[in-house]
């Protein structure tokens, strides 16, 4: 069978047998696929580093009938640092789960495993404001997902001043007048509709570049946790890991 070479992130690890694993992994190009890692839970195997959760890794597989087989990898960064801290590992479990939910095989998923790798180096490397990477993060997932917010203008009227509401059921920005009307609407400051705007639009390498303090703050995660939930449809909590 032809070898393939390709890089992935373990979203999910699961024991098979006495040494092996089945593994789903985050792909730019197969989208999430089911992986089967033979002797990966030996203490000597080469896989063992490898097929973790959140190690991105350069695979050689093959497909079989109804799954991969992995038979080597390489790894490129295993983010250590979300290992050995509970808090960081916490918000980083919890941005796993949003990702498997919106990824499916045969789908091109290179923006959201960019958008996934960037918000968990961010976590393990930085110490910015956890809720406010998490936050970043479901807004340009949005964007992604087909989602994004009309930020220009009022949505109803057109008018380019004044747009300090967030409207949940119309997707966007509005105007006072026009959210008197709206029981949807949120109230955000001018630093809270700057950085709606840089996160639906920034490259994705300086996504997660800016800071908010205080009530930008507040209003920044509030707007971005209703509008995600209402878009997907669930209610993602941030749970306790014990």
């Amino acid at each position: 069978m032809a070898t393939i070479k390709v890089k992935g992130i373990v979203l999910a690890e699961n024991n098979m047998g006495d040494y092996d694993k089945m593994l789903t992994i985050l792909t730019p190009n197969f989208g999430k696929i089911s992986c089967s890692a033979k002797g990966a839970r030996r203490p000597k195997s080469a896989l063992l580093a490898g097929t973790q959760l959140f190690c991105f890794c350069e695979y050689l597989m093959y497909q079989g009938t109804s799954t991969y087989h992995i038979n080597s990898c390489e790894t490129i960064e295993m983010f250590y640092k979300i290992r050995t801290d509970l808090d960081k590992l916490k918000y980083a479990i919890h941005l796993n789960k949003i990702v498997q939910d919106v990824t499916d095989e045969n789908q091109n998923c290179y923006n959201i495993l960019q958008l996934y790798l960037n918000a968990l180096y961010t976590i393990s490397e930085t110490e910015k404001d956890k809720d406010l990477v998490v936050s970043i993060f479901k807004l340009r997932l949005l964007t992604l997902l087909g989602f994004t917010p009309r930020v220009m203008q009022c949505v109803n009227c057109k008018e380019k001043e004044n747009l300090n509401h967030f409207s949940i059921k119309d997707n966007g920005f509005k105007c006072e007048p026009c959210s008197r009307q709206d029981k949807s609407c949120i109230f955000m400051s001018e630093s809270t509709m700057n950085a709606i705007k840089y996160t639906i639009s920034a490259p994705a390498k300086k996504l997660f570049s800016f800071n908010l303090k205080n009530e930008a703050l507040e209003e920044f995660k509030l707007i971005t946790r209703i509008y995600f939930n209402e878009k997907m449809e669930k209610e993602y909590k941030l749970e306790e890991l014990f």
